[in-house]
């Protein structure tokens, strides 16, 4: 009321006196929009006075913090600190009330620390708050970045707390952005001395030192820094700092890291490269493709394979390419037996640059070697079966990839099946005559390996005759079938056919000389080449028969029963009597005596003949009159009087006849009830 009553009088000489008084009286009543409009008709009033000024910016100041706009409040008392400091102080300390001060304090610290961040208004370098061309507005244009304004600021907020820490490095970022480093080394160590571990005292100090020369210095700081183990300071320090300091610190912390490495490989020592990495990392912005990938080998060498990982990520989300990060990730996932992974890394790695991988796997120890070999080996195969069979490649890989892969596979370790595989993929890519020069490199032209002669046999197919490569493919018959039918894709139909038939006949030949050893690996040629052609089939379980490997011939003989359909009733009996023998064999008593049945329905001379020389009908019979005598135990009749039925057809026993009585005493007794 007072200082309205003042105002309204004629006398205006502390007219801009009263209106900030007033304001001040307003803020302090909660009328902050009567406040606002005081303050701003001192700030904007033609004739300014300072004092008054001073009190309508710090007034404003407070008001925009509860509108929240902090950087406009930095900016008032910027403003303020510019036109005198003291007056400055004094207005806070008699007109912002003590539960304000806090914030205020606060605000101000933030702010100014993002002005020298440069995170304000990045767009522009300036930033005006006048509305006309008048009074103090004319005066007074903010550079929202210059480090003058924020170390006024700080300034301010040192006199008001001498004891807050925030405040003192504040003005000593200021004094450091003025080129004042002196200044700012002076007040930091200061501040140290009072707090010997406060990190981003250190982390500044570091910089310091490193710019003025004292490298000694600067790697002491430092290590204190990272015993003390909070880099993150380092995250607002950068952006404070000048490029080329940044770009300093950066070199210095990678070549020490780089020292550091070179000497003792104990925990202790890489996990401080580990933070010499890190502190580089964060100098250069966050991201420094080669301290990236060293900080993720050394956490490897730790053991903290997932934080590996995602450096070796943080890699290839800028460069999808990098080799050094695709084969050290595929590293990583070898270490973790990761399979699936590690191949899909090192594959990408080797299309991208094979001569780099390639030493890279060799540097390996010898079991990690061994691992990614096979791992490769195996993809590959699996890869080009899959091509062989669909004509087409899973994913995005081409043969290209595979040939790349294949080559590597040799010169990464000389054993056989790594040439055996390139060889097959030269093939599949048409390109013959490499295939066969390589072959001949790796093998010689007379090769001693059975799956090195299979091959040469397929490649000079074409020029010899088809007798003379069936002798090498019968021997990969024996060995591995699924390698041989692999091979076969390369061979035409025609050939196919030709290759079946001389096979066939070959097998035969040695059966009969008691080579059923021999005959078999022919015999499963003929089967393979034949497309597993009945007739083949029939041969071999014929061989299988002979060297007692039962359950393997009634598995060609289930296939050739299940292909039944074309053939005559006398060739379905003999194949029926075949099975039934190697069921009696395998003591599977029940399902022989089934098949046995079946061949007596089709063709009853022929089955009878074939029983009578083997098994012999005698020992056929008893088996008969077993399974028939469990079926009328379980009262089956039907069943036990069909068995006994066709029992009888094979020999007349008493046994069976006297069954069959006693099935028809059954019968009749159940006709009765």
């Amino acid at each position: 009321d007072m200082c309205e009553q003042l105002l309204a009088a004629e006398r205006s000489t502390y007219h801009n006196t009263l209106l900030a008084l007033r304001g001040f009286c307003s803020l302090h009543t909660q009328d902050h929009q009567g406040a606002l409009q005081d303050f701003q008709r001192v700030i904007e009033h033609e004739s300014p006075h300072p004092s008054s000024c001073i009190k309508a910016l710090c007034g404003r100041g407070l008001i925009r913090i509860s509108g929240g706009s902090n950087y406009l409040t930095a900016l008032d008392y910027i403003t303020a600190c510019q036109l005198k400091l003291d007056e400055t102080i004094f207005t806070i300390k008699s007109y912002v009330p003590w539960n304000q001060r806090g914030l205020l304090l606060k605000v101000l610290q933030e702010e100014g620390q993002m002005m020298l961040q440069k995170k304000r208004y990045p767009g522009g370098s300036s930033f005006s708050f006048q509305k006309k061309q008048t009074g103090l507005c004319t005066f007074l244009t903010l550079k929202s970045r210059d480090a003058p304004g924020v170390f006024q600021l700080a300034s301010l907020l040192v006199e008001l707390d001498s004891s807050d820490e925030a405040s003192r490095i504040l003005c000593a970022d200021a004094l450091y952005q003025m080129g004042r480093g002196e200044e700012a080394h002076e007040m930091l160590s200061l501040a140290l001395s009072r707090n010997p571990q406060r990190a981003p005292v250190l982390a500044r100090l570091a910089l310091l030192q490193l710019k003025r020369g004292f490298v000694y210095d600067g790697n002491q700081l430092l290590r204190r820094l990272i015993r003390i183990g909070d880099s993150s300071c380092l995250l607002p320090v950068v952006d404070i700092f000048q490029d080329e300091d940044r770009k300093l610190l950066q070199s210095h912390c990678r070549w020490r890291a780089l020292a550091i490495l070179k000497g003792k490989q104990e925990a202790a020592a890489i996990k401080e490269a580990i933070a010499h990495l890190s502190f580089a990392i964060l100098a250069a912005g966050g991201y420094a493709e080669d301290c990236l990938l060293t900080r993720a080998r050394c956490y490897g060498r730790l053991g903290q394979m997932k934080t590996a990982i995602f450096d070796f990520n943080a890699v290839l989300k800028e460069d999808p390419r990098n080799v050094q990060a695709l084969s050290g990730r595929g590293f990583v996932h070898l270490a973790l037996r990761q399979q699936k992974e590690a191949v899909q890394d090192l594959i990408s790695a080797l299309k991208v640059e094979a001569g780099a991988v390639i030493p890279a796997i060799l540097s390996l120890k010898p079991e990690a070697q061994g691992l990614v070999t096979g791992w490769l080996l195996q993809h590959g195969r699996a890869t080009l079966s899959e091509l062989m069979a669909t004509k087409d490649l899973p994913g995005e890989e081409t043969l290209g990839d595979l040939l790349t892969m294949a080559k590597a596979l040799t010169k990464i370790c000389r054993a056989a099946q790594h040439h055996i595989f390139y060889t097959d993929v030269l093939m599949a890519n048409g390109e013959h005559q490499e295939a066969l020069k390589h072959l001949q490199e790796a093998f010689g032209h007379c090769p001693a390996e059975d799956f090195a002669r299979a091959r040469l046999a397929v490649l000079q197919l074409q020029g010899r005759n088809v007798a003379g490569a069936a002798a090498p493919l019968s021997v990969l018959a024996r060995r591995d079938e699924k390698d041989l039918a692999f091979l076969l894709n390369f061979v035409d139909t025609k050939k196919q056919q030709h290759l079946a038939q001389a096979a066939a006949q070959e097998g035969k030949v040695l059966m009969k000389g008691h080579d059923h050893q021999q005959a078999l690996g022919y015999h499963s040629l003929a089967v393979l080449a034949g497309r597993a052609n009945p007739r083949y089939l029939r041969h071999r379980a014929a061989c299988l028969m002979r060297m007692k490997k039962y359950e393997k011939a009634l598995k060609d003989m289930e296939k050739v029963i299940q292909g039944h359909g074309c053939n005559s009733p006398k060739t379905q009996a003999g194949d029926h009597c075949c099975q039934g023998f190697l069921l009696l064999a395998l003591a599977q008593e029940e399902a022989a005596v089934q098949h046995y049945m079946q061949a007596l329905q089709l063709d009853e001379p022929l089955a009878l003949g074939t029983i009578t020389e083997c098994p012999g009908r005698e020992s056929l019979t008893k088996t008969f009159h077993k399974i028939a005598q469990y079926n009328f135990e379980k009262q089956r009749y039907e069943e036990a009087w069909k068995i006994t039925d066709y029992g009888l057809k094979i020999d007349k026993s008493s046994e069976l006849q006297k069954l069959k009585a006693r099935l028809k005493r059954e019968a009749s007794s159940c006709s009765i009830h």
